[in-house]
């Protein structure tokens, strides 16, 4: 028969259910998709100029009036052909983002889960602006058909939420995975002005904390790319001022130079050894010709000596630049020495029997102690590899586009 062989009803009634009994046996659920049309006429668009778009579960019980909005990671782009190649993708388009996603870490709705979270009202935001959220050019290209509106797309949906009931929000967090965490730190503040002066706000940013260091090669690599993404979005007039009248405005994209100002208490979730940053910053592929650092950045016991006292001393780079945010009282801090890249949004690493500690805590318990109050957590931990915890922290498929 066309198209392969014959399955019969039953036996495809019997899969459905066997996979919606995993999904839930782990944790996950999911979530359909909402688009904020109503935004395209403010010019709060995608970089194609589509609807923003976020997946919302609901909140139930004793968490009906408090909100977690979660904005999803997925690199940047610094220039036209780089914004082209993203425009046609999920990246850049919701004409192209899942129908469903699966909610799950700090986004599941299973107490055993996400114990302090999960019958808040969950959003996951689609990131598809290339820049964090920090765009706002008026003009098109007409050639590119490129729209750089992220800083409008941002305010459309908080906006959006606000009206769906989150202007009563009893407690709210904002938080974010890589590009989306660097986005939960450069607009905490504008988030905590947004919802009611009444409410509990806080922000938590999972892998945000990019930080200014040369590459292998002593170039800015980093530097130069973000000077090309603030300078190609028109971000300047978005990010801080207090930063950007001292300093170039591409600087003002490091969260090193701008957290002293942030006035809302933060929650800085990172790896000091952060996979992504160390692929991708430290040794991006154009300054390792030869390939030699390809196993060592795929796997930390493959890299040689010379190698590894490379990325010790990124961890100090990356713990210096971290110190900047650490004298706030507010602020906590999980800081562990695995190689891994975005901890919330996945179970293994939020809260499961052998997810990654600190101080026998895991990060699940750390953020909703600190958020509620209940223990100041700011720890940080040993140096690689001298945490046990850290063996289930390989998830590759979870890590942003390279630059």
């Amino acid at each position: 028969m066309p198209g392969g062989p014959r399955t019969c009803p039953r036996t495809v009634v019997l899969l459905v259910n066997f996979l919606v009994v995993q999904l839930s046996a782990e944790g996950i659920t999911l979530v359909g998709i909402t688009y904020v049309t109503d935004a395209v006429t403010k010019g709060a668009v995608c970089l194609d100029g589509s609807p923003p778009a976020y997946h919302f579960s609901e909140g139930f019980g004793a968490g009906i009036n408090n909100w977690l909005v979660h904005f999803e990671g997925g690199g940047w782009c610094n220039n036209a052909t780089s914004c082209i190649s993203r425009r046609d993708t999920r990246l850049g388009s919701s004409k192209y983002m899942a129908k469903e996603v699966a909610f799950l870490g700090i986004l599941s709705n299973e107490q055993e889960f996400n114990p302090d979270f999960y019958n808040w009202n969950r959003i996951r935001v689609r990131y598809c602006d290339g820049a964090s959220y920090t765009g706002d050019v008026e003009v098109v290209d007409p050639i590119t058909n490129l729209h750089f509106r992220g800083a409008r797309v941002f305010q459309a949906i908080i906006d959006d939420l606000l009206s769906r009931g989150m202007k009563k929000a009893e407690n709210a967090i904002m938080s974010g995975c890589s590009a989306g965490g660097l986005t939960s730190i450069l607009h905490c503040d504008q988030f905590r002005a947004l919802l009611p002066s009444e409410a509990k706000v806080k922000c938590l940013s999972d892998a945000g904390y990019f930080i200014h260091v040369n590459d292998i090669s002593g170039a800015p690599h980093i530097e130069e790319f973000y000077s090309q993404v603030v300078a190609t979005h028109g971000s300047a007039k978005i990010l801080p001022a207090s930063c950007t009248s001292k300093m170039k405005p591409g600087l003002c994209f490091f969260p090193q130079n701008i957290v002293t100002e942030i006035q809302t208490p933060m929650f800085f979730l990172n790896a000091a050894y952060d996979s992504w940053q160390i692929k991708n910053i430290l040794a991006p592929s154009g300054s390792d010709c030869h390939g030699i650092w390809q196993s060592c950045k795929h796997d930390l016991e493959k890299c040689s000596e010379s190698q590894l006292k490379v990325i010790q001393d990124f961890r100090t780079d990356f713990l210096t630049a971290l110190s900047r945010a650490s004298g706030s009282p507010s602020s906590g801090m999980f800081i562990d020495g695995c190689y891994v890249h975005c901890q919330s949004e996945n179970q293994e690493t939020w809260f499961k029997n052998d997810s990654p500690e600190i101080d026998r805590t895991t990060i699940a318990k750390a953020v909703g102690d600190w958020y509620y109050d209940r223990n100041h957590f700011q720890k940080i931990d040993c140096a690689y590899p001298c945490n046990p915890t850290c063996y289930n922290n390989f998830y590759y498929h979870h890590e942003q586009p390279n630059i």
